[in-house]
């Protein structure tokens, strides 16, 4: 799947639209497929992070979706904004400073060999009996990780013993992401309307 920059910015104001309406703003408007057709599209997963000062303040996703790839967005904004476990629900306050950036997801792809694993262009996900973690290729770049602490991490995130991937093959799939930001220009004219 490719975005055009319009959809992106549809989907990026549509999540800000989604978090806002938690506080009583608007909700996101109905738009018209016909126009933005990779926007109807059925199943991509999306994951939606949020920062405030460049520091994580809730990211939460979906692998597959089984509504379009626009409500997957709007639903994955809110759930960031209330439902991640790591932080308190985010407040109207902090609502003002928060960057969104989105990541589309691929189709996920088993591996035979860890060396299949492309640092910085895929993600992880990790199946471990009851136990799933899931990175997303740009956690790689940005704690500039090397494959074992790609590695590590996933196991770490997935709730297992960090090392496990050096003791036993482990049941990982990778997957691409678009990702794309909210940049100051779509949060400013946000702000003014």
């Amino acid at each position: 799947m490719e975005l055009s920059e319009k959809e992106k910015g549809v989907l990026i104001l549509a999540a800000r639209d989604s978090i806002h309406s938690i506080f009583g703003g608007q909700v996101p408007p109905i738009i018209d497929f016909h126009y933005l057709p990779n926007l109807a599209e059925i199943g991509p997963g999306a994951f939606v992070t949020l920062t405030i000062h460049n520091r994580l303040r809730g990211c939460i996703g979906y692998i597959s979706s089984n509504k379009n790839l626009f409500e997957t967005v709007c639903d994955a904004a809110i759930q960031a904004a209330t439902d991640d476990p790591r932080f308190k629900p985010l407040t109207e306050d902090e609502f003002s400073q928060t960057s969104i950036e989105i990541s589309i997801l691929s189709k996920l792809n088993p591996i035979s060999n860890y060396d299949e694993i492309q640092l910085g262009v895929h993600g992880l996900v990790l199946d471990s009996g009851f136990n799933r973690g899931l990175l997303l290729p740009q956690v790689a770049t940005e704690n500039h990780f090397n494959l074992s602490q790609f590695l590590t991490a996933i196991c770490d995130k997935a709730g297992i013993d960090s090392l496990a991937w050096t003791k036993r093959k482990l049941n990982i799939k990778t997957f691409t992401a678009i990702v794309f930001a909210e940049t100051g220009d779509r949060k400013k004219t946000y702000e003014q309307n």
